[in-house]
């Protein structure tokens, strides 16, 4: 398994950079009556990444005076595409503007193309310009570009908050001020796979069952993704969300690459507990963002 950086790792995601940078976001905005009410209005997005391919989002705004604190949903690798991830309280788009986006293969940017889950994390990974997350991470900076040309966006207060996208959105793209990141299959991913049975790293090891000669250069194509070559590009405030102290993704395994980011970097090892996680997580951005006497918003079956 390779264990350094690939020599032409900057040369790799400036290309990407300028294939975005040379095609127009070209945004479609839609109100969505149905899903707006008395504190925000909803809108389906839909703008023109490399391909070029067009992805959809939820953009929620609040009403009343902004600029807004902003939530950016990163993909995540899942089919379904929420307004708010599932059991966050409906009220949080009253304080904060939050885009979701679902990248190539979701429901809703699956046009012409539709992933299997399981089955994206390895489509196309025989090769570097034939694996899917090069356009993923196409589709993560194509929202957060979007996000930078809206007025309703406080720009000194912009969250990436999801899985191992929200890293990546924070080193390439340079509009995210904080991060929540929940790590789960981009860290070293093939020794992270190697002591798991469980999705989404179990994709990796079904894929070498199959093609165990490609060993070598599926390694050689995750180097590029590794979060831990991309952590020294993240100046935002960070919040790691490890697993507990026995899981694969706890604070021990996570430290080299959270000893590179450059930003503040908080670790909160799970509890194991969907409502303690959950509350830490919800406090932390209520905290840098609002400041130590507001009080978060959380599901209402939390506060009984």
């Amino acid at each position: 398994m390779a264990d350094s950086r690939p020599l032409d790792f900057g040369k790799f995601w400036y290309a990407l950079g300028k294939e975005l940078s040379d095609l127009p976001v070209a945004p479609e905005v839609s109100p969505i009556p149905l899903r707006s009410n008395e504190f925000c209005d909803l809108y389906g997005v839909t703008l023109t990444s490399v391909g070029p391919y067009r992805i959809f989002g939820y953009l929620s705004i609040p009403k009343g005076e902004g600029p807004f604190p902003t939530i950016y949903y990163v993909p995540k690798n899942a089919s379904v595409l929420e307004v708010i991830p599932q059991g966050t309280s409906n009220r949080i788009r009253s304080r904060f503007l939050t885009f979701s986006i679902a990248c190539r293969g979701m429901r809703n940017s699956d046009k012409p193309y539709a992933a299997m889950y399981p089955g994206q994390l390895t489509d196309g990974l025989d090769s570097l310009d034939t694996y899917v997350y090069r356009g993923i991470a196409a589709d993560t900076i194509r929202g957060l570009d979007f996000l930078m040309t809206r007025p309703e966006v406080d720009k000194s207060k912009v969250v990436a908050w999801g899985n191992d996208n929200a890293i990546l959105a924070a080193s390439l793209h340079g509009g995210v001020t904080h991060v929540v990141s929940t790590p789960a299959y981009l860290v070293d991913t093939l020794k992270a796979a190697s002591v798991s049975s469980g999705y989404p790293l179990e994709e990796f090891n079904d894929y070498l069952r199959f093609y165990s000669g490609n060993k070598k250069t599926v390694g050689q194509i995750l180097g590029y993704f590794n979060l831990k070559w991309h952590a020294q590009s993240v100046d935002a405030v960070t919040l790691i969300m490890a697993d507990n102290s026995s899981g694969i993704y706890s604070q021990s395994f996570l430290g080299e690459f959270s000893d590179r980011i450059q930003g503040e970097v908080t670790i909160h090892e799970s509890e194991d507990s969907t409502y303690r996680d959950g509350l830490f997580a919800e406090e932390w951005i209520t905290n840098y963002l609002y400041g130590p006497r507001e009080k978060p918003i959380l599901p209402p079956h939390w506060e009984q």
